[in-house]
């Protein structure tokens, strides 16, 4: 097992297991917790197609009475239908302040499951299991719950940590090709806005990336989740510095709305809206050309997508407008700062926002 780490949070402080083949001692982390004898396990069909069955015996093993709760696969579905299904599961199968949840799946799951959590009977604990890359690097850790909204995406939504997170890279082995490479682009960000040698090492590392090199997946993972622990730690509910992990996502969330989460994974939204960003950054003497251009190669050498067009600055402006960050008519947007470092800065002028970089 690599090395584990402790996200610090006072009493809401909690560890973030890493290995490979570790899942099948879910059972045995989640005794050592002390959070009652019923849980139910949320995922979708294809999730437990491949890991349902190991997760479960894990849990029954260890003792706990376990219960299945399906809600379905895609980010079309992170909505209140379906936070609907899993509150209407846990009423109905008499489930208490005893009880807890497991999240086994990617960043929907995670979202959905946490924010059911946060909620149900005025907050129960949940642990995340995470299966996407994506997942692991990213939205399992530092406590980010919520559902999307009709009008925009993350709008409902609670700042609630799990109590355990358990990362198993072996899940990764099953993960879909786009899948996984979507995952890379929040990887990429944390080289980005975090840590410039760590963007090099990336950089050195793309054969094996690609080719899902255990060793190289499970550092880069943990390397990840090592740099956003630091993060949450020093701002978990995003009043300030934590908001330098959104880098990319104001374009990202934007374009995801407006394909209707049907054309681009997060991952690759992501992608486009760091470039998007870059770009920008360049413009305002924050970042250099060659920065840039180490961003833009780098996404690509990984297969992720760099440019979209089809949509004009005043479609981008309006759904942008409803970004859950706009403050009186302005956002507080990331730019990168080189690479490795970045600043938050506050912006009122869209058109100078999205001028010569959505055409």
């Amino acid at each position: 097992m690599a090395g584990d780490l402790t996200v610090k949070l006072g009493e809401r402080s909690y560890d973030i297991k890493f290995g490979r083949g570790i899942a099948n001692q879910a059972g045995r982390f989640c005794s050592d917790l002390d959070m009652g004898n019923h849980v139910a396990v949320v995922s979708n069909p294809t999730v437990w197609k491949y890991w349902g069955k190991p997760i479960f015996e894990s849990l029954t093993a260890a003792g706990f009475t376990v219960h299945k709760v399906e809600i379905p696969d895609g980010e079309s579905f992170k909505n209140n239908e379906s936070l609907n299904i899993i509150y209407d599961f846990l009423i109905e199968e008499g489930l208490d302040r005893q009880s807890f949840l497991v999240a086994l799946g990617g960043g929907v799951i995670g979202d959905i499951t946490g924010y059911a959590a946060s909620t149900f009977l005025r907050g129960i604990p949940f642990i995340q299991i995470p299966t996407t890359l994506l997942a692991q690097v990213d939205s399992s850790v530092g406590g980010k719950t919520g559902i999307n909204h009709r009008l925009g995406k993350n709008l409902i939504g609670a700042f609630y940590q799990p109590r355990l997170v358990i990362i198993d890279s072996s899940m990764l082995d099953t993960l879909p090709e786009r899948e996984y490479l979507s995952g890379l682009a929040e990887v990429v960000k944390y080289g980005v806005v975090c840590d410039g040698r760590f963007f090099q090492f990336l950089e050195s590392s793309v054969e094996k990336l690609l080719s899902r090199d255990s060793d190289c997946v499970l550092e880069t993972v943990r390397k990840c989740c090592e740099l956003k622990a630091s993060v949450v730690e020093r701002d978990e509910r995003e009043g300030s510095y934590r908001a330098v992990l959104n880098f990319g996502h104001t374009f990202a969330h934007a374009i995801e709305k407006l394909t209707e989460y049907s054309q681009f994974l997060h991952g690759e939204a992501v992608a486009i809206g760091m470039v998007h960003s870059a770009k920008l950054s360049e413009s305002k003497g924050y970042a250099s050309a060659e920065d840039t251009m180490r961003i833009v190669s780098l996404l690509k050498s990984l297969h992720l997508p760099t440019e979209f067009t089809g949509f004009s600055s005043d479609d981008y402006r309006s759904v942008m407008l409803r970004d859950k960050k706009v403050r009186e008519g302005g956002i507080n947007f990331v730019f990168n700062k080189g690479l490795g470092n970045s600043l938050i800065e506050r912006v009122t002028d869209w058109d100078c926002l999205l001028k010569n970089v959505v055409q």
